[in-house]
């Protein structure tokens, strides 16, 4: 347990998991717990509860053998506000605790970062309920009835559905879970049988129209499906130099999120290295913080709450991206997305969309190339 509560005020607290993090290059990912962390058996990485918060540490060694780390704090669709600022508090202590090495994201269900998805190469499966209703992980439970719904090509995401004939569609895969495995899924479904299972179901592949008993017995007779329905989110190019520069800071007394600048570009001196920023690009889904190298502790993790906060009083989509790098950390100034001749346009979009992530932080500042 912590040896002070998560707090705003509370800097440098650590806590015992922290001594497990970061040791060496590879994945770690802990749940949010009644405001303590828990680990996630490896086993089932990549499974997340809707109702709850999570922290997972990325630990890479570059070429001189030094690590390097990427710190997310993941929101599902149903985690309460505590949790969910539970994990952002969580999320700035390790990054003291790591000194401020970590890039840090925050990551809604759903809305996952290319960074981040990549992680689960078996894809991302999100199951109903939570710490408050309960459910905790496990590797072999076989009492269990649950259907998920698998969309995605280059990101797999399961997501738990009603276990009716009302959730499926021509267009989508579904997986039926009665501790077998029915219905095609593809790694998702493997995954369940090795690791939930523990290689101990029986998985199925089930063709629309050759639906087995077994199913019928569950769902009832099968009606006629809808199609899919697809769900395209379009940006607004306009909108992509829209930006403003706030100041957070305590120097006052108490901590104030100030306005310094209504529109960019904004020039590089007009980051105090004694203050935290918070860039707000929300028009185009994303929130920058940036970390002075001599601000305070206080101001450091009182930026990182204030993002939250403030996309709530934006009224941005709650889905909206937060990228904090380290501490005084300067932003790529030359990017290069590189598409080979066969890529599909989905994986073009993709890249392209990664590329402007990164040229969009050197566009707000209007640092040149030079």
């Amino acid at each position: 347990m912590f040896s002070a509560s998560p707090t705003a005020g509370d800097i440098m607290v650590f806590h015992p998991e922290f001594e497990r993090a970061g040791k060496e290059a590879g994945l770690q990912v802990w749940r949010v717990e009644n405001l303590d962390l828990a680990p996630v058996p490896e086993s089932l990485y990549g499974r997340f509860y809707t109702g709850d918060a999570y922290l997972v540490l990325s630990s890479t060694s570059n070429r001189r053998g030094d690590l390097q780390y990427d710190l997310h704090y993941w929101q599902g669709s149903e985690c309460s506000q505590d949790e969910s600022s539970a994990a952002a508090i969580l999320a700035v202590q390790m990054d003291d605790f790591l000194q401020g090495a970590p890039v840090q994201y925050r990551e809604v269900q759903g809305h996952e970062s290319g960074t981040f998805s990549g992680y689960f190469k078996t894809g991302l499966t999100y199951m109903k309920g939570g710490v408050a209703s309960g459910f905790n992980h496990v590797t072999n439970e076989v009492e269990v009835q649950r259907l998920l719904q698998v969309k995605g090509r280059r990101v797999v995401r399961a997501t738990e559905v009603p276990v009716s004939w009302g959730s499926f569609n021509q267009g989508d895969s579904f997986i039926l879970d009665l501790g077998q495995v029915r219905t095609p899924g593809g790694q998702v479904s493997k995954s369940i049988r090795d690791n939930e299972r523990c290689g101990r179901a029986n998985l199925q592949v089930v063709d629309e129209g050759a639906e087995p008993d077994g199913m019928i017995e569950v769902l009832g007779d099968k009606p006629d499906l809808p199609e899919s329905h697809s769900e395209d989110t379009q940006t607004d190019a306009s909108n992509r130099k829209v930006a403003k520069l706030y100041k957070v800071s305590n120097a006052g007394g108490d901590m104030e999120v100030t306005l310094v600048s209504e529109q960019n570009p904004f020039p590089q001196h007009a980051l105090e290295s004694s203050e935290c920023f918070i860039l707000d690009n929300g028009t185009n889904g994303r929130i920058f913080v940036w970390k002075g190298k001599d601000a305070n502790g206080a101001e450091r993790q009182a930026v990182l709450q204030n993002s939250e906060k403030f996309i709530q009083q934006m009224e941005y989509p709650p889905y909206t991206q937060v990228l904090a790098p380290p501490v005084a950390h300067r932003f790529p100034r030359q990017v290069f997305v590189w598409i080979g001749n066969e890529a599909n346009e989905e994986e073009k979009m993709e890249a392209a969309a990664t590329g402007e992530t990164v040229l969009v932080q050197e566009d707000l500042f209007g640092w040149s190339g030079a």
